[in-house]
Parts: C-alpha cells; structure tokens; sequence
C-alpha cells in the first residue's frame, strides 16, 4: 500500500508540474488536431498556478510561480473563468494587443493577419469526424481510395513574427465580426483553428466560450505533440478494434507553429 501511494503521488505530480495527456474531445482545433487525438501538454513552458495540478482543485490564486507569457501561435489549454474544465485553443493575442475579426479576417493591432489559401483540405471521415451535413453541408466527397473525405476551405495564417499555422474558414458564423477589444496585461486571447465552430474568446462563458481575454492565471500548459489518435470505431470488448481503430500517420505530429 506504500508503494502504491508513492507512485500515485509521484504520477499526479508528474502530471501537475510537468507534462500530462490531453484528449481532443471536439472539432474545434480542425484540421491540425481532429476529434480522438491523444497528445501531451507540458506544464512547465510558463511556470504554474493555480490550475496546473490535473484535478483542477485549488482555490483560485493571482500570479504563477516562474511564470512567462505564452506566444502568439502557441497552442495551449486554459480554463474559462469560474470553471474548472480545460480548453485547447490557439493564443492569438496577448497584453497590449487590439483584437478584432471582420468578416472572419483577424486584425491585430489594426493589421489583418495575412491569409493564403490553400484551397481544400480532405479530413477523412470516421466516427470521431462525421463530416456532420449540419455542420459541414455538401462537404462530405468520395476520394479516389473509395474513403469519404471532408472537404473543406483550408488557409495559412501569419502572424507578424512569421509564425504560421492552418486554419479553416467554412463560411458565416456569428464569431466573424467581433470587437476590437484590448488584450489586458497578462491576459491571453484565444481562438480555435476550426474559426466558425469554436467556442473561443469571442464568446461569453455562458455561451461555453472563454468570455473574451483569459488571466494567465487560466493558462494550464502548451500543447507539444501527438502520440496517437483514434477515429472512434474501438469497442471496450474487442481488443483487435484497439488497434483498428488507430489512425496512422498522426503519432509523433508536432503542434508548434511553422515559421516563415
């Protein structure tokens, strides 16, 4: 029994001041992390606070201990404020910056990000990425290996530093106009890749967004890399359906930004 309670406690706090696995429970992060990507989440980029241990059951505390600012571009997970759930999202804006969208164009500081497209993107479909006709309509088409694809309007974004990454842009949605509004000191803003079907900064918390610019304080860890993804088909009661289900091609991805 002693040996057991050290490993736990050594496990949760590996878990809370190093690195832990995330699950990617949503589309949001499309087409760069897809419904059923496992990866890691280094806690320690940006020091810690109150949210870092994984059960998120600290009472809430201003500042980090060792704490740094995550960079635009940087793909983190944050709480919303008074909740204790965590979010991935992508830092677009940090204190001192004027956010704004216009016809789901990003300006920072008065200068849209530079877009090129890329035409469309091919996510293939599967449980865990359904290509809903809800959500995606007349997106779902048949590929050339007999699989249907979800085919969507994919571009390369550019933040001032030549950072880059892709995001998707479907169409309408009510996140396409918003602001400006101005990033506080040691506040991040965040956004979803998926940038017409993520709850993000642009959104109230009671509409399940983040409420606009999150406290540092919020910022639970960077997201480093996958290590593998699973497309929704695994049966608890199949062992053979364990690795069925595996979606090659996807462990080891990073999640850093490119740079120009």
């Amino acid at each position: 029994m002693r040996a057991i309670f050290w490993l736990v406690l050594a496990v949760l706090g590996f878990h809370s001041f190093i690195a832990k696995p995330f699950y990617i429970p949503s589309e949001s992060m499309m087409p760069g992390l897809l419904t059923g990507d496992r990866l890691v989440v280094s806690k320690y980029p940006y020091g810690w606070s109150y949210v870092s241990p994984s059960f998120h059951v600290m009472p809430r505390v201003d500042g980090r201990l060792f704490g740094r600012m995550p960079e635009r571009g940087d793909v983190v997970i944050a709480s919303p404020p008074g909740k204790r759930e965590d979010y991935i999202k992508r830092v677009i804006g940090v204190g001192g910056d004027k956010i704004e969208v216009r016809g789901g164009i990003v300006l920072l500081n008065d200068q849209p990000l530079r877009r090129v497209s890329l035409g469309a993107t091919r996510i293939p479909v599967d449980v865990n990425s359904p290509c809903s006709p809800d959500d995606y309509p007349m997106a779902r088409r048949p590929g050339p290996d007999g699989r249907f694809y979800c085919e969507l309007p994919a571009f390369r974004e550019y933040l001032p530093d030549g950072r880059n990454y892709v995001v998707l842009d479907t169409g309408w949605s009510p996140g396409d106009d918003y602001g400006p509004v101005a990033v506080p000191k040691n506040h991040v803003f965040l956004m979803g890749d998926n940038r017409d079907h993520s709850a993000d900064s642009r959104f109230p918390v009671e509409g399940k967004g983040l409420g606009g610019p999150v406290p540092w304080e919020n910022v639970g860890g960077r997201a480093e890399f996958i290590t593998f993804s699973l497309d929704g088909s695994a049966a608890w009661w199949n062992p053979i359906s364990w690795f069925t289900a595996l979606r090659g091609g996807r462990a080891w991805t990073g999640l850093h930004p490119d740079k120009e």
